[in-house]
């Protein structure tokens, strides 16, 4: 990626520094000030061990502490809407907005486009290469949250708004960003009970973020409730519904799904990758841990007569542990072949290593049954929508909490299994349609939720629960696709949240814009 000489080198005037008087500004508390400073030699070391023998280390090191950055992106002649930064944590948040970004570079804005972590960057790489390589956005690693660095970082980017997208937000860029009258837009809002206690313990920090955003894009009422806890006003806060619903697909994908051809894609691909004929799970977006447990329910699976030819695919979630899951696989015992040695899958293969970047949806496609990680371990769970959009039914884990209301509204329909989730609703095998199924509504989801569903540890009771399910599916294939078109059809449904949440951007922005021309 090309990177210019110098971090203010564009033909943009520099930002105005000096406040609005449409709005205040709230200083970030001294003591975090104070706390950064001390922090910011401690961060680049960290960053040294992490990633000092990659290839780009100089540019990510550069990037983090302002001192080179790409160009902005390219202005076209006949359209200047101005740059959008948007700044998406990791690989799931990437995910997330991706839909949300195409469209505003479908409406003729630019974007600059920051990650924190390197699975992050390596995803809006590849999700976004061919507008990164026209020229439509720039990418970078997000600056450290350091009033200078983001001066300069800001001075660079001229943005004409900035989102955030769930959670992740940072006190001096965000006082930064109102001292310059510059709008800060929260992206399908989410705050959990254990994120909001967290927030709460730093309460003044807290707050000030709280006043500086502009606007709050609430997922549901719950995080909307606890973003006025800290700080926020009603007045700041919209709930517009989960961006997770958003099918995050290829031009290729969107096309099959029109065509109604969906079901050909499934064919086509399990013939290509030589498994049309066997019952197929992955185990996708794995961490440690959900590896070894998924290759249990594999061995009992293989041990039934009925399902000895069964095929499980495993997609670990950060490719630093590749190789640890190859290891893990190979003591098992059972027989191994590998994406990244270019090993093809044969009749006495029992695991794929799926160990590439950016296939997510050919695995989830090919499949019968997905099993979505990040669920059986304490990281929240990671999007069921995504196997759901390709009509293949998912089974999750008990920590489910950054996904719980999507979790909830698909299992309602049949199309996601979980352990002692009160919504669940089989799909029945004489079934006439998948589409008869009773969809529960938002409000009857709230009432009903339990008080005490998050899970302490992963137990013997999930394993037998969610290996009897996933047996159900696999000994059954026509009942496992009625529960992945259940799951399709209610994707389908839930897309205008993309709309809804687009359209509050673009009001947030002329909002802003009507203030400073006054």
């Amino acid at each position: 990626m090309p990177s210019s000489n110098t971090p203010s080198d564009h033909s943009a005037n520099p930002i105005d520094p000096v406040s609005s008087p449409n709005r205040a500004v709230h200083e970030t508390p001294l003591y975090y000030q104070s706390l950064i400073k001390l922090l910011k030699p401690l961060y680049r070391l960290q960053v040294w061990r992490r990633s000092h023998k990659n290839d780009n280390y100089q540019q990510e090191i550069d990037q983090r502490f302002g001192k080179q950055y790409p160009p902005r992106p390219v202005v076209k002649a006949d359209i200047d809407k101005g740059v959008i930064w948007c700044h998406a944590v990791s690989l799931g948040e990437t995910n997330t907005v991706a839909p949300l970004l195409d469209m505003l570079l479908a409406n003729g804005y630019q974007i600059w486009l920051t990650n924190t972590t390197q699975t992050g960057f390596a995803r809006g790489a590849s999700r976004f290469a061919e507008q990164i390589a026209q020229g439509q956005m720039s990418h970078s690693y997000v600056p450290v949250d350091s009033p200078a660095v983001i001066e300069t970082f800001l001075t660079h980017v001229q943005p004409i708004a900035a989102l955030f997208v769930e959670t992740e937000l940072w006190a001096n860029i965000l006082t930064k960003l109102s001292q310059h009258r510059i709008p800060s837009i929260l992206v399908n809002g989410r705050l959990s009970a254990s994120s909001f206690q967290s927030y709460q313990k730093i309460g003044a920090v807290s707050a000030s973020m709280m006043k500086n955003l502009s606007l709050i894009i609430a997922q549901d009422s719950d995080s909307a409730k606890r973003f006025r806890q800290l700080g926020a006003s009603s007045a700041q806060i919209r709930v517009a519904g989960s961006l997770k619903w958003v099918i995050n697909a290829s031009k290729a994908d969107d096309q099959a799904r029109e065509d109604n051809s969906i079901y050909n894609k499934k064919a086509d691909l399990r013939a290509e990758f030589g498994m049309a004929d066997r019952p197929v799970w992955v185990a996708a977006s794995t961490h440690d841990g959900e590896e070894a447990a998924a290759l249990s329910l594999q061995q009992q699976l293989l041990s039934q007569v009925t399902l000895a030819d069964t095929l499980l695919v495993i997609v670990p979630r950060h490719p630093e542990r590749f190789d640890a899951v190859a290891d893990l696989i190979q003591k098992t015992g059972l027989n191994m072949a590998r994406r990244s040695d270019g090993e093809a899958i044969d009749a006495d293969t029992q695991v794929y290593l799926a160990d590439s970047m950016g296939e997510m949806m050919t695995w989830y496609t090919l499949a019968n049954v997905a099993f979505v990680g990040g669920s059986l371990v304490d990281i929240g769970g990671h999007n069921p929508v995504e196997p759901a959009s390709v009509a293949t039914p998912v089974l999750m884990g008990g920590y489910t909490q950054s996904c719980q209301s999507v979790i909830d509204k698909l299992a309602s329909v049949g199309a996601v299994y979980q352990p002692s989730n009160d919504f669940y609703c089989p799909i029945e095998s004489n079934s006439s349609s998948s589409s008869d199924a009773q969809i529960v509504s938002d409000d009857q989801l709230k009432a009903n939720k339990k008080t005490s569903r998050k899970k302490t540890a992963y137990n013997y009771e999930d394993a037998v629960s969610i290996y009897t399910q996933l047996e159900t599916w696999l000994c059954n294939l026509p009942l496992a696709a009625q529960a992945g078109q259940a799951g399709e059809q209610m994707t389908i449904q839930q897309q205008a949240v993309l709309t809804r949440q687009f359209t509050m951007i673009e009001d947030a922005i002329e909002m802003s814009s009507n203030q400073d021309s006054l």
